[in-house]
């Protein structure tokens, strides 16, 4: 056992592994290993599992639950951050017709949902059946048609080697389907507001949630392995109408295909590589352009080492290990204003 994943061990009091493969940690089912894998316990935790990482010269990248992320063949050449389920606890403040829940960023979405329904909360239907973690849905602003993150999201909790801070949900930057999180920065809590209900609210948001729910399981490739929605929808129009208007609805490469059944998501028929899902996801931008005229923008994250390299036109959608050795590399908003330091 190296040194550095002695002392990951002490700073995380957690799960920590090498060359650990990632594959079969996100939703699609391809990519190869990181590095390291570390599952901090808790946010105090995480804070000095970035102290260690920063100090050996390690970057770090927090995957999240898996979805709507692609780890590219070569895997994470760093440390990729895994919060669990019981990573925070959980807090609900009582705000006159408004309740006040906090959850952590490693908690299942659908947590979100069933603590919001125990405090009598509504207007949260738009959730339902949105796989991934609370900390995904805010990176994302994640939403629907009916709702997103951003109409509930007050503050979130960041960690860096420098330790825990609130900062604002206005100095985050929300838009649709964009978030922006301080760079390197990896999300522990989110504090989110929800709107109390009667009864009849509450059963109306039961049926809607259904609803939504079978119309996804009716409409989208959720029996397969499958990357979520591939491209934002641009302005007025849907991403996966606009492929298949292009013709390339069930178009395969390799072992991954443009889901026939929805053509915003690429599915992994049980072979597929990541080289597969990315000559699928420029195929689908080069024909809706060439169609269109639309650039369509990826949703899913590009993460890793890519072989072969990623084309040029998405190389700005690229992510790969975050390294902060100092406070100066740490753009944050003005502290007097923004945020509120959190002392060890």
């Amino acid at each position: 056992m190296s040194a550095l994943v002695a002392d990951l061990r002490r700073a995380a009091r957690g799960e920590v592994l090498e060359d650990a493969p990632l594959s079969p940690r996100t939703s699609v089912r391809v990519g190869g290993a990181a590095r390291l894998w570390v599952k901090p316990r808790d946010p105090r935790a995480l804070v000095e599992t970035l102290r260690v990482l920063s100090s050996a010269g390690v970057g770090w990248f927090s995957l999240g639950g898996g979805a709507n992320t692609v780890v590219g063949d070569r895997g994470v050449d760093g440390a990729v951050l895994r919060l669990g389920q019981d990573f925070a606890s959980e807090e609900v403040e009582e705000a006159g017709d408004h309740v006040v829940l906090t959850l952590g960023a490693g908690a299942p979405i659908a947590r979100f949902l069933s603590l919001a329904r125990e405090q009598r909360g509504t207007g949260v239907a738009w959730a339902a059946g949105i796989p991934g973690t609370v900390g995904g849905m805010v990176a994302m602003n994640a939403g629907t048609r009916t709702g997103c993150m951003a109409d509930h999201l007050l503050a979130v909790e960041v960690a860096t080697p420098s330790g825990l801070r609130w900062i604002d949900a206005k100095a985050l930057e929300l838009a649709y389907r964009h978030c922006e999180i301080p760079r390197g920065a990896v999300l522990t809590r989110a504090r989110c507001k929800v709107r109390r209900g009667s009864e009849a609210d509450l059963l109306e948001q039961q049926r809607a949630a259904k609803a939504d729910v079978d119309r996804r399981r009716a409409t989208q490739p959720l029996g397969q392995p499958n990357s979520g929605s591939v491209f934002v929808n641009p302005p007025g129009q849907f991403a996966g109408r606009l492929i298949e208007e292009a013709g390339l609805k069930g178009m395969a490469r390799g072992g991954a295909q443009i889901s026939e059944k929805h053509a915003n998501f690429i599915v992994n028929l049980g072979t597929a590589k990541a080289a597969d899902v990315v000559d699928l996801i420029a195929a689908a931008r080069r024909a809706v352009l060439l169609a269109t005229g639309i650039e369509l923008q990826p949703e899913v994250r590009l993460v890793g080492g890519f072989d072969p390299p990623l084309p040029p036109e998405l190389l700005a959608h690229h992510a790969g290990a975050v390294l902060l050795q100092d406070e100066a590399q740490f753009d944050l908003p003005d502290p007097g204003k923004s945020f509120l330091r959190v002392q060890p």
